[in-house]
């Protein structure tokens, strides 16, 4: 009897004893984060590109584009399409959005080449005008179509007044292909481009009336 009452009491210990090695295995594994850009060309902007043959005889200096929270933090942001926001918790970005966006906006303003020079804001230069913008959204939209939704708006300020001379807004949802988060960042990065080629047009058209030739 006390072989046989150690022997029900032995397998049911060890049988616990595998379960618990396989929970804790189980709850280790974890799914691999994925990182996104929207850069397709991620080299830095240099700090400052002076162009002496510009047609705009203007300094630009890239200043900081605010936001939410939610656009200071690397995870991307969805939305069902009414006031609830949500965010992925192993997609992200690869860089802070609003600091991608400073990249991208530096990098639109230096491959025109329209401005007489272009830096960033504490690289010591002194500008003509500070540019500077507030990102409303960017973001996966699931209602009532799948799209990828861009809302950003530029100013520009002008030190010597003291005044902002000039601002302009983009919002635009890209329609998106398939339900999946590479189609919707590839959406997002069509529009981020759409949007800030439009807005430093305006802002082109704007100084370039403004400045002496």
């Amino acid at each position: 009897m006390r072989a046989l009452s150690k022997t029900m009491v032995t397998v049911p210990a060890s049988l616990l004893a595998m379960t618990a090695i396989l929970l804790t295995a189980d709850c280790g594994a974890t799914r691999p984060v994925k990182y996104y850009t929207l850069n397709s060309a991620p080299t830095p902007a240099p700090s400052v590109s002076v162009k002496g043959d510009a047609p705009i005889p203007a300094t630009i200096l890239i200043g900081r584009i605010a936001s939410s929270p939610l656009y200071l933090e690397h995870p991307i942001v969805y939305t069902a399409g009414g006031v609830e926001l949500g965010t992925y918790e192993y997609h992200r970005w690869a860089e802070i959005p609003t600091e991608m966006l400073e990249t991208m906006l530096a990098q639109t303003l230096l491959s025109e080449g329209r401005f007489r020079s272009v830096a960033r804001m504490g690289s010591g230069a002194k500008g003509d005008y500070i540019l500077r913008g507030h990102l409303y959204a960017l973001e996966e939209v699931d209602a009532p179509t799948l799209s990828a939704r861009f809302s950003l708006e530029l100013e520009l300020f002008q030190p010597k007044t003291d005044l902002v001379v000039w601002s302009q807004s983009y919002s635009h949802d890209e329609p998106v292909s398939q339900k999946t988060v590479p189609a919707v960042v590839e959406a997002l990065r069509q529009d981020v481009l759409a949007g800030l080629g439009q807005l430093t047009a305006s802002l082109d058209s704007y100084v370039s009336n403004l400045s002496p030739r």
